[in-house]
């Protein structure tokens, strides 16, 4: 099976709990008193429900899908909007692994590189819009 398939296998056992998403949020602000105030005023279950999708989009442009929602993801999180610095993307693919190895039974340390090789090409575009 390919990369993107055991990720999006992975990521549809990792989301059949809401945890899922709350744990992510939970590691991602620990990693950043930065990141962490960015989201004391935020409505987290709507923040949650942008970090479901956002991970589905970066996971359907790996298998082939028109990369327009991710572009326009960037540009809202570049200098000039949200401003999220870009090694703060590091920190974000760090916690969302933490969080599939702790809510996926059936991860593996291939599994994670399979995650690793699905994140890199999103992720570096939604960086290089800064």
């Amino acid at each position: 099976m390919n990369p993107t398939d055991l990720v999006f296998q992975s990521y549809g056992r990792c989301c059949r709990k809401d945890e899922f998403f709350v744990d992510f949020y939970d590691f991602f602000m620990s990693s950043s008193d930065a990141i962490r105030n960015r989201f004391l005023n935020t409505d987290m279950s709507a923040q949650r429900h942008l970090l479901r999708n956002g991970v589905m989009q970066i996971i359907l442009v790996a298998r082939g899908m028109s990369d327009r929602k991710l572009r326009d993801l960037g540009e809202s999180h570049n200098r000039h909007n949200y401003n999220i610095q870009p090694e703060w993307y590091d920190l974000w693919q760090e916690a969302l692994l933490k969080t599939v190895r702790a809510h996926d039974p059936e991860y593996t340390p291939e599994l994670r590189e399979a995650w690793r090789s699905v994140l890199k090409p999103g992720i570096d575009l939604i960086r290089g819009a800064y």
